[in-house]
């Protein structure tokens, strides 16, 4: 079992910057990825970005040069920066972490945290 914790979010003007954190109940080093997903309004959850265990990352087309992922194993938490925010980056942010076992992948889930973009 993995807890993860998401903070950081909030009200912003468009054209701001917020930086999400989540920070996990354990060593999150072998944690073969972790990620950002996103629930837009009257949407389904949808991937913004993931970060694997090597470091390797991948972005939504509609993020792509204004967010970046990182993580930071010693803290145990995964970090999303978020540049150049638009209102049509509202929406519940939630973290996301995958194990992949011998028979299957376990995924977890944080609660989220509302991010809000006022134009």
């Amino acid at each position: 079992q993995v807890q993860l914790v998401e903070s950081g979010g909030g009200l912003v003007q468009a054209g701001g910057s917020l930086r999400l954190s989540c920070a996990a109940s354990k060593s999150i080093s072998s944690v073969n990825t972790m990620g950002w997903y996103r629930q837009l309004a009257g949407n389904q959850r949808e991937l913004v970005a993931t970060i694997t265990s090597g470091g390797s990352t991948n972005y939504a087309d509609s993020v792509k040069d204004r967010f970046t992922i990182s993580r930071d194993n010693a803290k145990n938490t995964v970090f999303l920066q978020m540049n150049m925010l638009g209102p049509e980056d509202t929406g519940a942010y939630y973290c996301n972490a995958e194990i992949r076992g011998p028979f299957r992948t376990y995924t977890y889930w944080g609660q989220g945290t509302q991010v809000t973009v006022s134009s």
